[in-house]
Order: structure tokens, then sequence, then C-alpha cells
């Protein structure tokens, strides 16, 4: 098998378009870069490749064409994906609001043999290792090669946790590019926890491949997992370490983070403030890939030692692996430097802005509350609602409001000639429940302009919650509300739900407005 040979059965994905659309796709010249053909009935098909976009005008996509389409492929699973048998190629459908498939999106799936090479130390070294990077950058593949080195060079029990079947293929005999490993499919994507569960218990791994932990439920079974004995190889959602940091779904995977109250001593001998991010524990993975480009990544090894320095804002310096033209691996040492004293709170939004050369600039404002008989898990859970990154503290020194409730207020006391000694705003809570918190956090908020920065990482989370929800009521023919977000994201959440056909309207007033889609 030569170097970055690639085995793609292109012809079995475009035999089973209709004969006139065939054969104007073989005709094409740069057949072998294609990346997706797209059938939208009413339309002109569409050959997609990877900075162009090929028309074939011939004549519109018609509802028979889908029809012998799809009795060309396998079943459609409950994520409306389906597959070739004994290939890697992905059919995608959309439906419309009766259930009825209005279009299909035809992905090329290619093993690539040798596309580990540049990481092939690191994948037999027996860490644990997550891979990271935007959709299409070959995350999937490179988990493929991996299943493949691992089971016949280096002859180790894998098992590959196939959801989609899109890293064995469709079909119940897996594609060749995975080695001898052994295949596990997925029933429906919630069951991907349990299955991986069952690979450990029942069939004595020495790995285990997994693409895609997107789920807390997936985050618990990682560790599991891992504190097992057993190496552990997998993608996960986010394209940074820095974005899984602040994940409060999938933080886990890397320690988790938390926040700290230190005395006087200890702040001042670690000079610092007092309110401080720690992690809480050791991380899943030990070594994190962030993806570039196809040929180009950057590796955070000792993940646990990388995410304290993130944290307290050190300086880290990951490995930068590229190859050059002639296939040589260039391994540099780049200087990652975080500007601010810490990274913002795992719930938070923060701004980051990564830039070529590998610097980061973090910024982010945090609400320092001191509560004075309100409680606690009520601020926290409305916080978390309402998006707004806080801090419960005990010393006023270093808090910037004091909630308090309107009997404790008219008591009086000490306390409170202090805070007015201060000069600290005092928020008055008529009763200790949700509402009452919810109206006095949104004031502070609109007040302060807290955490309602538009960013990168933002606009991932919303748009993926609202695909998990547009899947969801496709599947389980429900409606489903999304969490509040801004006019900006509601905007990007519609239109996403108007893709895939479905209708889907806002509610409530701010800041509780949100986006709810119906099903069909």
């Amino acid at each position: 098998m030569g170097l970055n040979e690639t085995i793609d059965d292109l012809r079995c994905l475009i035999d089973i378009l209709p004969d006139d659309f065939k054969c104007c796709v073989l005709e094409l010249k740069d057949l072998n870069d294609i990346v997706e053909i797209v059938l939208d009935l009413g339309r002109y098909p569409e050959v997609r490749f990877p900075d162009d976009v090929f028309e074939v005008n011939t004549r519109q996509v018609t509802r028979e064409d889908l029809q012998n389409v799809t009795k060309k492929v396998g079943a459609f699973s409950g994520d409306n994906r389906a597959g070739i048998e004994r290939t890697l190629h992905r059919i995608s459908c959309i439906r419309n609001r009766s259930g009825e498939i209005v279009g299909l999106t035809l992905r090329v799936g290619r093993a690539v043999f040798g596309t580990i090479d540049i990481i092939k130390d690191i994948v037999e070294s027996k860490e644990n290792i997550l891979l990271m990077g935007p959709p299409g950058i070959g995350k999937t593949t490179k988990l493929r090669e991996i299943a493949r080195v691992l089971s016949v060079d280096m002859k180790r029990r894998v098992i590959v946790i196939d959801t989609s079947n899109e890293i064995g293929g469709d079909g119940d005999i897996p594609h060749p590019a995975i080695g001898k490993s052994r295949r596990m499919q997925v029933p429906t994507p919630e069951k991907q926890h349990a299955v991986m569960i069952e690979a450990v218990e029942n069939h004595m791994p020495q790995v285990i491949i997994v693409d895609e932990i997107g789920t807390e439920l997936e985050a618990q079974a990682a560790r599991t997992i891992a504190e097992r004995g057993v190496q552990l190889i997998a993608t996960a959602h986010g394209n940074s370490l820095v974005n899984l940091i602040m994940n409060p779904t999938l933080s886990d995977l890397v320690g988790g983070v938390q926040v700290v109250t230190l005395s006087d001593e200890e702040a001042k001998r670690r000079r610092t403030q007092k309110t401080i991010q720690e992690r809480k524990t050791q991380p899943t993975f030990n070594v994190v890939i962030e993806l570039l480009d196809r040929e180009k990544m950057v590796i955070h090894k000792n993940v646990d030692k990388v995410v304290d320095q993130l944290l307290r804002g050190e300086q880290i310096r990951p490995e930068v692996r590229s190859k050059s033209s002639d296939g040589k691996v260039i391994i540099e040492e780049q200087r990652m430097e975080l500007k601010k004293e810490r990274l913002p709170n795992r719930d938070s939004y923060g701004n980051f802005e990564t830039k070529k050369n590998l610097d980061v600039n973090v910024s982010k404002e945090f609400l320092n509350i001191f509560s004075f008989g309100v409680s606690k898990d009520i601020l926290e859970r409305v916080s978390n609602e309402l998006r707004i990154s806080i801090n419960i503290v005990k010393d006023l020194d270093i808090a910037d409001v004091v909630i308090t409730l309107k009997g404790f207020l008219k008591a009086r006391g000490k306390f409170f000639d202090e805070v007015e000694e201060k000069n600290l705003p005092i928020y008055v809570m008529r009763s200790n429940t949700i509402t009452q918190a919810r109206k006095i956090l949104s004031e502070i908020a609109q007040l302060r302009s807290v955490n309602f920065e538009d960013i990168d990482f933002e606009k991932f989370e919303a748009l993926r919650e609202a695909e998990e929800a547009i899947q969801k009521v496709l599947r389980d023919k429900v409606s489903v509300e999304l969490s509040p977000r801004n006019a900006y994201f509601r905007r990007l959440q519609h239109q996403l739900a108007e893709k895939y056909n479905l209708f889907s309207e806002s509610l409530d007033e701010e800041p509780r407005r949100r986006v709810k889609i119906f099903a069909k």
C-alpha cells in the first residue's frame, strides 16, 4: 500500500444516480476531488468540490429520482443517514413535514492510507488521544486509519464504536479500511454511551475508537473506559482545547473547571485574586490534537499541565506538526500566550480570537456577587439559564454587587453599613425564588453588559444545539424549545430549521426569548 494511497469506491456512489445525471458527472475532469453530490427536489443537481460547485443543468430533480436513489441504498436510521454496503459513503436525507424525502446529500467517504504518519508515534504510545477540528477536515478519516494501524501493524485488540456507520461503512461487514478492528454498530445516537460501556465489559478491547463525543453521558462513559486501562481515541465537538475547557458538557474530558476561593494568605502567596479557577480532576485524555488542516496540527501533550497553565494565564508551548511538499514531517514549538490572567468560566461566552501565529487573546468579565440571605443554588441556576458568568464570593473586597432579601435589608445592621462604606450596589429580591433571581440578574446584566459578546464559540454552540434539536424533532416527532439566545443567534437557528423544512418561532420576552422548533 503506497503512502497516502486513497480508496474511495467513487463509482459505487455515482452508480446510484439517475442515468442522465450519472453521465454528466462521469465527464467531469476532477472526478477524484468530489466531496459530495446534492439532489434537492425541483432544483438542478450539484456536484461539490473543496473549492467549487458544478451544477448539472440537464434537468431538475424529481420525486421519482429521489425515490430511485433511496431504493439503491441502505435503510435510513434515526439520524436520517444511510449508506452503501461495503463502502464508506454517507447518504443523508432532508424530509418535509410529512416525512417524505425532498433532498439527498451523497457524501464521498474515503480511506486514505498513510494519513496518520505525522502522529504515528503518539498513536502507538498508548496514550488517550482526542482529535478536534471543524467539520470536513478529516477527523473521521484519521480515526479509520488509526484503527487499521493499531489492529494490523500493532496487532492490538481494537473496537470501533460506529454510531452512523461512518467509520466502518454501511452493512454488517465493515470496510477493509479499519483493518482487523471489530466494529460495534449503535442502534440510535442516544445509545452511543451505552455501547461504549458494553464494548469494555463484554469484549476485552485494548483500544476503543469513538467518533464525536458530544453529550455528558458519552463524556462519563469515556472516563469510565479510560479508568479501566483501555486506550481511548476519539473526536469531539469544538475546534480547540480552549473551546473544550469552556464547554460545560464536555470540559470533564480535559479535567473540568471549578471556581475556588482562596484565603487572604494563599492569594497573597500566589500573587493572584482570591477567586480563581482550577482544574477539577485528572483529564480523560492525555493528548489533545487540534487539526488546522489535513496536513497541519497543534498537539497538546500532558493535558493536565496544559489546562493548569491556561487557567493560570501562563504561556504554553504546544507542538505544531506539518508535512513539507516532499512528505517530510516538520515539528516546531509555538508560543501560545494568554493575555489575561485567567480563562472565562466554562459556562461563559468569552471572547476568543485565534490568530495564524497561534497567539490567543482572551477577554472576559466576571460578576462577583456577595449573596446575603439569597440561595446560592438559585443564583447559579439562573445564571446558567441566562448565560451570565458569576462568582459567589465571601469577601466584600472583591464583590461587584450585593444581592439580598427585602427582609434582611429592613433589619439593617453593621453588614449593610460596611456595604455602603464600600459603595457597593445592593440589589433586593422580595423572595428567594427563581423568578425574582431571574429579574435581578437580567437587570444587572443589562446594566453591566456582562457576557453578551457575539463570538464564534457561541455561534457554534447555538447551531449545535439547534442541529441536535432538529434531529430529535425529525426522529421523535416532538417539538423542542432551545435555550434563550440573543436575536442574532435566534436568526441562525431559524435559518437552520428552515433548511430542514421545519417550522420554528420565537417565544417569550427578552432575556428569556428563545426558539421553538415544531414537529411536522
